[in-house]
C-alpha cells in the first residue's frame, strides 16, 4: 500500500464536517420552530405605564395581549347563573355531595366554633363537642377546611360525651377568602349567613375605603347582602364628610349606618337589622365589632381591646370565628379582627365587573381588552375625571387590581 492511500483525504474531513454541523444547526432550528409553535409564541410590545405626550394613534390594540379583556356587562350575570346552577335547586354549593351521604344516619347540628380537627356543634338546647370524620375534608371542594361556623351538619353519637360529624348539609351562601399559601384554595370562614356587617371606625383607626370595597365584593361573590356599619360616630367632626364617603354605597343600593358604641348612636337601627338573621361580622382590628355586640347584647361579654399606639391599627381580641345567639333572634359569627382581605377565586380581568358603579362605563372603552389603568380613551377612566365615577372607588380598584394574579 503507497504512502498515498494511507494519509486522509483531510480536505473531505472537512468538507464531512461542515456538512455535520450544518445539519446539526438546520436540525436545532427545526426544533425550536416546532417547540414555538406549540408554545404560540408571539413578540409583544410591553405595556407602558406612562404615556408621556404620544399621540392616541399610535396605540394599536393588535400588538397586545388578549389575557387582560375585561369581563362584558352581561357576564357577571352569567357567572352568578352558573354559580346558581351549581348550587342546584335546594341551595347546594357544587361540590358538596362528597361531604354529605343521604344514607347518613344523624342528628342534625348547627356548628358554633371550629378548632383543628374538632367542633362544637349546637343539637337543640345543648353544645356537643364532635370530631370530623375522616372523609371530611376541603381537599375534595378546593377549601382548606371541611367545615365552618354556620354549617348544618349531621351528627352521631350524640348521647355520648363527645360526637361525629357524619355529613355536611349543603350551603346557601359562603364568605370565603384565599389561602395564605396557595391561591387557588380558599379559607370557608362562615357558611349560610344572610348578611356580612362590614364594622368601619371613623377614626382609631381610621376609615379605609378600600377594605370596604373588598368586603363588599367578597360578599356579593358569596351571595350575602352586605351593610356597612361606620362605628366612633362619636369622633367625627363634621357629618358632611361622612356623607360624602359613604354617598356611593347609599347610592349603590348598600345600609350604611353611622353608629357609636359609646353614644349609643345607630344601636338600635343596627340591632333591627341583626334580628332574625344570620350575620357575619368583619372590619380592622380596633374597629369596634365586639363593642357593639355588646350595646345590643351585653351579656356575650365579647373581649374588647385597646388601639396600639405603635401601629395606630387595633389589637386582635377574637382569636377564632364563634356564632353567638342574639336573645332578640337571629346570630352573629363574630369573625378575628382582619388587617387585610384577600379575594379568593378573583383574576385581574374579573375585577372591572364586580363594580356596578363603573362596569356600565366600560363597554364604551376604546379597546376590549382595556385593563382601566393607562390606556388611552378608557370610558372608566373618563369616568373618574369628570366626576361620574367616585375618586375613591377607582383608587380600591386599581389597589385591588393590583393585588390579583393575571
Amino acid at each position: 500500500m503507497n504512502a498515498d492511500e494511507k494519509t486522509p483525504d483531510k480536505s473531505k474531513q472537512v468538507q464531512q464536517h461542515d456538512e455535520r454541523i450544518a445539519k446539526e444547526e438546520t436540525t436545532r432550528r427545526g426544533r425550536t420552530r416546532r417547540r414555538d409553535l406549540r408554545r404560540n409564541i408571539k413578540s409583544k410590545a410591553p405595556r407602558i405605564r406612562d404615556w408621556g405626550t404620544g399621540a392616541d394613534d399610535d396605540w394599536e390594540e393588535t400588538q397586545y395581549s388578549e389575557r387582560d379583556r375585561i369581563m362584558p356587562e352581561d357576564e357577571r350575570d352569567r357567572r352568578r347563573g352558573i354559580e346558581r346552577e351549581s348550587l342546584g335547586a335546594d341551595g347546594a354549593i357544587e361540590g358538596q355531595a362528597a361531604l354529605h351521604d343521604e344514607t347518613n344516619i344523624g342528628t342534625k347540628g348547627i356548628v358554633m366554633s371550629v378548632t383543628t380537627a374538632m367542633c362544637n356543634v349546637e343539637i337543640g338546647d345543648r353544645i356537643l363537642r364532635c370530631r370530623l370524620r375522616g372523609r371530611i375534608s376541603g381537599l375534595e371542594t378546593g377549601f382548606t377546611n371541611g367545615v365552618a361556623v354556620g354549617d348544618e351538619v349531621l351528627v352521631s353519637g350524640t348521647d355520648r360525651s363527645e360526637g361525629l360529624v357524619e355529613g355536611v348539609l349543603p350551603r346557601r351562601t359562603m364568605l370565603t377568602r384565599p389561602d395564605t399559601f396557595n391561591f387557588n384554595r380558599r379559607q370557608l370562614m362562615v357558611a349560610n349567613a344572610d348578611q356580612l356587617l362590614i364594622v368601619a371606625s371613623w377614626r382609631e383607626p381610621i376609615i379605609w375605603p378600600e377594605l370596604i370595597d373588598r368586603c363588599i365584593i367578597a360578599a356579593d361573590i358569596g351571595e350575602l347582602e352586605p351593610v356597612i356599619c361606620v362605628n366612633k360616630a362619636d369622633l367625627m367632626e363634621d357629618d358632611q364628610e361622612f356623607l360624602d364617603l359613604t354617598k356611593v354605597y347609599a347610592e349603590l343600593g348598600h345600609t350604611v349606618i353611622k353608629a357609636s358604641a359609646v353614644t349609643g348612636e345607630g344601636v338600635a337601627e343596627l340591632a333591627d337589622l341583626l334580628r332574625g338573621r344570620l350575620t357575619a361580622l368583619t372590619g380592622l382590628s380596633g374597629s369596634g365589632k365586639s363593642s357593639l355586640l355588646s350595646q345590643i347584647q351585653p351579656s356575650l361579654d365579647l373581649r374588647t381591646g385597646e388601639i396600639s399606639e405603635w401601629s395606630g391599627e387595633g389589637r386582635h381580641t377574637t382569636t377564632q370565628y364563634t356564632l353567638h345567639r342574639l336573645d332578640i333572634g337571629g346570630s352573629v359569627v363574630d369573625t378575628p379582627g382582619i388587617r387585610e382581605f384577600g379575594l379568593s377565586g378573583l383574576r385581574q380581568f374579573d375585577l372591572a365587573g364586580w363594580f356596578p358603579d363603573m362596569v356600565e362605563f366600560a363597554s364604551n372603552c376604546r379597546f376590549s381588552n382595556c385593563t382601566h389603568l393607562v390606556e388611552p380613551g378608557c370610558a372608566i377612566m373618563f369616568g373618574v375625571d369628570e366626576g361620574f365615577i367616585t375618586a375613591s372607588r377607582y383608587h380600591s380598584y386599581e389597589m385591588i387590581y393590583d393585588s390579583l394574579p393575571e
